[in-house]
């Protein structure tokens, strides 16, 4: 082999090399993910109703600590009209209300929920004509 060969397949050996060795230190000095498996958590698991008693798809939730005035949770309720949201664990009271269009002087449908520690409360919230 020449010295011109060589060098040919030693520099992209190195570089590979490098690069591997700086995405494993990346890696290990990151930042942790925001949502650890491991962590206790509690849930809000809830069911939307519509007037005539069968669960409504696509209907906007919205969820707030009770002492906030803004949501910090979204979500939509799927085909079933299911909807969960992962909540800190820990003493706490939130809201949790139905983001519905219609005249403002009919109440949104909302539910107070009072959560203890990592537990799961399960809800129902009854959308009217």
């Amino acid at each position: 082999m020449t010295t011109r060969s060589v060098r040919a397949l030693a520099l992209p050996l190195l570089v590979a090399a490098v690069c591997s060795a700086a995405l494993e230190s990346a890696r290990a000095w990151g930042p942790e993910p925001k949502d650890d498996p491991r962590k206790p958590y509690a849930l809000i698991f809830g069911t939307v109703w519509g007037p005539d008693s069968r669960p409504v798809q696509g209907v906007k939730i919205k969820v707030r600590r009770a002492h906030e005035k803004k949501a910090r949770w979204e979500m939509y309720s799927d085909r079933r009209g299911e909807f969960a949201v992962r909540l800190p664990a820990g003493k706490q009271e939130y809201v949790v209300w139905a983001d519905i269009k219609g005249p403002r002087d009919r109440p949104k449908p909302e539910v107070r929920v009072h959560i203890e520690n990592d537990e799961r409360a399960d809800i129902g919230l009854h959308l009217t004509e």
